[in-house]
């Protein structure tokens, strides 16, 4: 991958997977970047800062407070702010491995180290590798250290499983050197064409309760919404992400809003509508909802056969379509026969400017996969896409939109 003219910060803390940084900073160096190399303290135990130096063609930093006592004062104010000025200088800040406890002093916002000084300094993305034994990183105060660093916007590269340095098999071995590089790659060369566009995305099922314990719903898992959401984020627009009940995690950089039925969906769409520009209904809306709720369970004993009468549920896609201001809408249509002409029909019944079918009976389409293959349909034209992830087609979507009059 080309990187020519990109600047690249390495940060190296303590941890054994250290000496792979060699190769890595190779790598971003043979892409035609730029690298800086700073490094814990305990880090210079691993790897030799003079090997990196070298191939990085720049001073390895190390210590916050550098020996100016032979220094100009004019070089004494400039290696001060060293951390300030490697912050500001990068495009991408790599922090591979990163330990247990550089994690955590992250979190708690400790910056008693070069590298963490230039963290809290920098105006770029965050790229982290953690590194660690398995107990330490399944550990429930790592896992929400993780997740808050991932909530911050920093982009999170998850471990491998195999050999621990402690002898032990398990996951915490930190991503080799090549992944590393094609996730750094990837957000250096990302599109910014939705940079100031302001997004809101909806996903995964609701939940119509039918008494205090059960409820009606559908598959939805909300994996298509979330990757609408995340590559959104990726390029650049701000991202309002309304979702039923999923077990996914949080997009880096998305405002995450968690709702349960479809009432609770239709309240929020309508307080985040305002002044976006784009909405995107991904989200699986149940259609019917009962027409009497309980507010206890309801008991079998005594009863044959229960039969329950419902209603619809709001449509939130018409009242869209119908207070449109502003916005560009796009709907989903999941339709098993008939789906060009009936996605057509809701096209205009709900005066979309675009509809993504897709039939959930094709393999690798539908619920709970990590691919799509779907049609985009707007009023002049429709364009059915291969099979490819949902990433892949959530990009589509948005190129898509963009073409859009």
């Amino acid at each position: 991958m080309e990187l020519r003219g990109k600047k690249v910060l390495v940060g190296i803390t303590g941890g054994i997977a250290a000496y792979k940084i060699c190769a890595l900073v190779r790598l971003f160096i043979k892409a035609g970047a730029e690298v800086r190399v700073v490094m814990t303290p305990s880090a210079v135990s691993f790897v030799s800062p003079v090997t990196l130096s070298a191939l990085s063609k720049n001073e390895v930093i190390i210590n916050l407070l550098p020996d100016t006592g032979s220094l100009q004062n004019s070089e004494k104010v400039e290696t001060s702010t060293w951390h300030v000025n490697y912050g500001l200088w990068a495009d991408l800040f790599v922090i591979a491995p990163a330990t247990c406890n550089t994690i955590a002093k992250a979190v708690a916002g400790i910056c008693d180290n070069f590298l963490l000084a230039a963290l809290f300094s920098c105006r770029c993305p965050v790229l982290i590798s953690p590194a660690m034994d398995e107990d330490m990183y399944k550990h429930p105060v790592t896992r929400r250290n993780i997740q808050a660093l991932s909530e911050t916007g920093y982009k999170i590269i998850d471990p491998e499983y195999g050999e621990l340095a402690s002898g032990l098999t398990g996951e915490g071995r930190m991503a080799e050197p090549e992944r590393i590089f094609e996730e750094a790659a990837k957000i250096l060369n990302a599109r910014k064409d939705l940079e100031g566009k302001k997004v809101l995305v909806t996903a995964g099922p609701t939940r119509e309760f039918i008494d205090k314990v059960r409820y009606i719903s559908n598959p939805s898992t909300g994996k298509m919404g979330f990757e609408i959401a995340r590559a959104a984020q990726e390029r650049g627009a701000s991202v309002t992400l309304i979702t039923g009940p999923v077990s996914l995690e949080t997009p880096n950089g998305v405002k995450r809003i968690d709702v349960m039925t479809s009432d609770e969906m239709f309240r929020s769409v309508k307080s985040n509508k305002r002044n976006k520009d784009l909405i995107v209904m991904s989200a699986a809306v149940e259609d019917f909802t009962p027409a009497m709720k309980t507010g206890f369970k309801i008991k079998k004993e005594g009863s044959k056969e229960f039969t329950f009468d419902f209603v619809l549920s709001v449509d939130i896609l018409s009242h869209l379509g119908k207070e449109k201001s502003g916005y560009k809408l796009i709907g989903f249509a999941v339709e098993t026969n008939d789906g060009i002409a009936n996605a057509k029909k809701k096209l205009i019944s709900k005066k979309l400017d675009m509809i993504v079918l897709n039939n959930p009976d094709e393999e690798g389409a539908g619920f709970g996969t990590d691919t799509n293959i779907v049609t985009l349909i707007d009023r002049k034209s429709e364009q059915r896409l291969p099979k490819m992830t949902k990433f892949e087609v959530a990009n589509r979507i948005l190129d898509k939109y963009l073409l859009l009059k």
